[in-house]
């Protein structure tokens, strides 16, 4: 396993991230323990979940991933070998405070969580959406509470806009608030929007960039090739298909799976952290863990770029002159 810095903070981290959204809802608790045993074993310490997975568009049960979780660290008794990441914003409730990033919500929620994971600590706090209601400096004196109380190490944000990043971390700064060390955004070889602008302020900012979907739904790990797919499956690539053949028989050229060049490429990209993989199964995980002892060369990321061309770099050059 490789290691790096979690964005400018001092804490290292695997250089990639086990995203939980699927336990649960889509695999039950014991294939759930089954992939963070082997997630662990391949060295893997950074872990993230949020408190609204299980519920709402994940299924009916919030928070149920954070409690898969908790049980299993208190069982392995690994808490402390962790990097634990989750998120706060989304809907916990019916009251008309069980959501956003208020005070009275964040310093709700993060207890709620402590609770759930069975920790006494949240290594990485990141806000789960920009919340357009809320002040940000309300939001990040929740936060700089929360730490003082030793309840959260560090703070991060994720699906911000590039001008999100700059003002909250200008109100921090000025502010003597802790500002977000990471961000968490769509990104993988078929959405590279965040290259005009959120990228080149998570540079500016020091801040690691955690991309989350990085096989697009699994439109990137060979889906042309699966058997099993429906003909309904199929036809929702729609437009995109033509390129996906163009990949996937480029990946066939290289002798690489689709799904670990996808993951492979987002490694090269400067700005990354660690994607943040969301495996069903130990083979998917397997699959993932591979993209590490991959090496792009400049004419295979070229290629990349002609199947998946991007906005045309960073704004505003990418438009204007």
């Amino acid at each position: 396993m490789q290691y790096t810095r979690l964005g400018r903070a001092g804490a290292r981290v695997s250089r990639l991230a086990l995203g939980t959204m699927n336990f649960g809802p889509v695999i039950d608790e014991e294939a759930s323990r089954a992939i963070l045993d082997r997630a662990v074993e391949a060295g893997i310490d950074f872990i993230d979940t949020a408190d609204v997975y299980g519920g709402g568009r994940w299924g009916d049960h919030p928070g149920q991933s954070e409690e898969i979780l908790g049980r299993w660290m208190k069982d392995r008794g690994t808490r402390d070998d962790l990097i634990v990441a989750t998120k706060v914003f989304g809907v916990m409730g019916p009251r008309s405070n069980d959501r956003g990033l208020s005070a009275v919500h964040i310093r709700a929620s993060v207890d709620a969580s402590l609770r759930r994971l069975g920790t006494d600590r949240i290594d990485l706090y990141q806000m789960h959406h920009i919340d357009r209601e809320v002040p940000l400096d309300e939001t990040l004196s929740a936060f700089a509470t929360l730490r003082e109380q030793g309840k959260i190490t560090y703070l991060g944000s994720s699906n911000f806009a590039g001008w999100h990043l700059a003002r909250v971390q200008e109100i921090a700064a000025a502010s003597g608030y802790p500002a977000p060390v990471t961000e968490q955004s769509l990104y993988n070889l078929t959405e590279r929007t965040v290259e005009l602008e959120v990228v080149p302020a998570a540079e500016q900012y020091g801040m690691g960039l955690l991309p989350w979907s990085p096989l697009a739904s699994g439109q990137l790990g060979g889906v042309l090739q699966k058997t099993d797919r429906s003909r309904s499956s199929l036809d929702a690539l729609g437009d995109r298909r033509p390129a996906i053949e163009r990949y996937e028989a480029f990946c066939a050229e290289l002798g690489i799976r689709p799904g670990v060049v996808a993951i492979a490429w987002l490694l090269h990209q400067p700005a990354v952290t660690a994607p943040v993989i969301g495996p069903r199964t130990i083979d998917q995980l397997d699959s993932a863990v591979e993209a590490l002892d991959v090496t792009l060369d400049a004419e295979t990321l070229a290629e990349l770029d002609r199947i998946w061309p991007g906005p045309g770099g960073t704004a505003p050059e990418a438009y204007a002159w």
